[in-house]
């Protein structure tokens, strides 16, 4: 009975540690508050990103990409960035915290538009 308290408190003390040590690791974070995921725009207007970064401790600063192309280096951890008017069609649009080294580290919003055609 003894070694089953034992053998249930290393499995728990077991699966909890490493899930802490995770989230205490990174700590970064991407929002992108608007447009909102599977939005449709006029291809008249402009898109402008609203996101909220949180670099946590490996990351520098953060990438934008469009359709898997980088768009711009954004330094501020907080704002909006236009992309200006895009064509006609669906878009990816994905920012990534990266390091120093512009490698990703992994944290990471996108989302997808909807360009409406004009008729």
């Amino acid at each position: 009975m003894r070694i089953s308290y034992v053998l249930a408190a290393s499995l728990v003390l077991g699966c909890y540690v490493p899930v802490s040590f995770a989230a205490d690791a990174s700590g970064a974070s991407v929002e992108i508050s608007s447009p909102p995921n599977g939005a449709k725009i006029s291809p008249k207007g402009d898109v402008n990103i609203d996101y909220a970064v949180s670099l946590g401790k490996k990351g520098d600063h953060t990438h934008l990409y469009l359709d898997s192309d980088e768009a711009v280096t954004l330094r501020g951890l907080k704002g909006t960035h236009a992309l200006g008017t895009l064509s006609p069609g669906q878009h990816e649009i994905c920012i990534k915290v990266v390091n120093k080294a512009h490698t990703p580290i992994g944290a990471q919003k996108c989302i997808n538009v909807s360009i409406e055609p004009t008729t």
